[in-house]
């Protein structure tokens, strides 16, 4: 991994979209490289492991409510859904309410995936959110709550 350097221009003079922006990417980033990691030292991606989490915490989640609760979409959670139920760590069962539903379980075998070693994005972000404190946590929470809802609601222009 390349050493961080000193700029050579002054970063106290980007525009604040443009540096928020830039930290932005730079999380994003940085949440790539740990999940490929993850993947290669635990087996399981970054987002794998937080589907697997949220079904731990939620047994019996429908694929939709999972999308919601992660904010993403139902299209990106069946490809997630589909690599688990294939390697045997997750398990659908019919909705006794609903048959068109399926509901989520972990089996088994998930279950070593879902206790926090280090190394994982979730270590990362609790160390930082546990040094930020409670109120600055939840500045950052609304602040990136309203940018995701914003970022949903662009629509982007035609060419």
């Amino acid at each position: 991994m390349p050493t961080p350097r000193e700029p050579s221009v002054d970063l106290s003079q980007l525009d604040p979209v443009l540096d928020f922006l830039r930290l932005l990417w730079s999380i994003e980033h940085g949440l790539q490289r740990l999940s490929k990691r993850m993947n290669s030292e635990l087996g399981v991606t970054g987002p794998q492991r937080l589907v697997l989490r949220v079904v731990g915490q939620f047994p019996g989640i429908s694929a939709g409510d999972l999308a919601h609760v992660l904010r993403l979409h139902p299209s990106t959670i069946t490809g997630i859904l589909q690599r688990l139920v294939t390697r045997g760590l997750l398990e659908r069962t019919r909705d006794p309410r609903d048959s068109r539903r399926a509901r989520l379980h972990l089996k088994r075998r998930a279950r070593a995936f879902t206790h926090a070693p280090s190394g994982t994005v979730e270590q990362a972000v609790a160390q930082v959110l546990k040094r930020s404190g409670m109120s600055s946590s939840r500045a950052a929470r609304k602040l990136l709550s309203q940018l995701a809802e914003q970022l949903d609601s662009v629509q982007v222009a035609q060419a």
